[in-house]
């Protein structure tokens, strides 16, 4: 039987949260997702707290500017890519004052690098993901970058297991050949799957941690990630069609874990606890494995991050999906 980092009947978040507080952020972490908590990201503190900058700010010896078009690369560490390591390190100091002691699986977040190579552009404008050379380089600065930053993690929780989630939302689109050149009138070369699923492992095999993969986009290359060393992949669960039962399923029978996104994750009145649950219920019952496996092999999260969403509703969703957890597998033993 495949073993996890976590309990049975547990949930966690995607990764961003409102406002600019680092230490109130984990309290709600810890408060409402006591299983498996994770790092927050605040990108309301502007350039450098985002997705891409955050995870530029890891890459070594690839040093990066904020341009009216997006994140660039640069010559040399200038304010903004000091301003991205400001951020994580006191994001990191305050995780250690505030969950030191923390015993068990703790989760933290960086950008995917198809995703990053999607984002960051070239000094000339290009978008990475053009240049097969950069995105090499790309990839190897991360995977030191992000080795070191899980090292950084353990020393300051020297207790936890650490859960990696690699964001790759982009990766669908890369694949499609849909990005958009920096004009905007064209589009960038479409990426073959076995290229995208060798970068894609260099980073997960250098980190050390327990992997997992969130792409909230359609069209989930769910068999890559699992060949890319993926041992969880984390979905909105609204955008898991029908169409992908089969890649699904050859999923879970594989023991990969589904982090599976059932509340919105922006202000949104939320159904009853057994509406939450149900779409879960249903894919499992469709896909035709055991109910007792689901609270295992599931993690339920918001949709996607909560950057968007008030503090209030934050509050909400986390507390509902924590109740969806604890039903699943509540009934799941019954």
């Amino acid at each position: 039987m495949t073993s996890y980092p976590w309990r049975a009947g547990t949930a966690t978040g995607a990764g961003s949260y409102p406002g600019d507080d680092p230490a109130e952020a984990l309290r709600v972490v810890f408060g409402e997702l006591p299983e498996l908590p994770h790092l927050p990201e605040l990108p309301a503190r502007g350039p450098g707290a985002d997705l891409t900058g955050r995870t530029a700010g890891l890459l070594v010896d690839m040093p990066v500017r904020v341009e009216p078009s997006g994140w660039r690369f640069s010559d040399r560490p200038g304010r903004d890519t000091l301003r991205a390591h400001d951020h994580l390190a006191r994001d990191l100091d305050v995780l250690e004052e505030v969950a030191g002691g923390h015993d068990g699986p703790f989760k933290i977040q960086v950008c995917g690098p198809w995703t990053l190579a999607a984002t960051i552009e070239l000094r000339h404008g290009d978008r990475a993901l053009k240049d097969p050379g950069a995105v090499r380089d790309l990839a190897a600065s991360l995977a030191e970058g992000v080795a070191a930053h899980v090292a950084d993690v353990r020393r300051r929780l020297p207790a936890a297991e650490i859960v990696l989630q690699l964001d790759e939302p982009g990766l669908p689109a890369v694949l499609a050949g849909t990005v958009p050149t920096a004009s905007g009138f064209s589009r960038l070369r479409a990426i073959e799957e076995p290229v995208a699923e060798d970068t894609l492992r260099s980073v997960i095999e250098a980190a050390g941690a327990y992997p997992v993969v969130h792409c909230c986009a359609r069209n989930v290359p769910y068999g890559l990630l699992r060949g890319a060393g993926a041992k969880a992949i984390s979905v909105d669960l609204r955008r898991v069609p029908q169409r992908d039962d089969d890649a699904v399923g050859e999923a879970i029978d594989a023991g990969t874990a589904l982090f599976l996104g059932a509340v919105p994750a922006t202000d949104a009145v939320l159904p009853s606890l057994q509406a939450t649950g149900a779409p879960v219920r249903d894919l499992w019952r469709r896909l035709g494995f055991p109910p007792a496996q689901l609270a295992r092999q599931v993690v339920i999260t918001p949709a996607c991050g909560m950057a968007d969403a008030s503090p209030r509703y934050v509050r909400e969703a986390l507390k509902r999906c924590r109740e969806t957890a604890r039903m699943l597998y509540e009934a799941a033993e019954q």
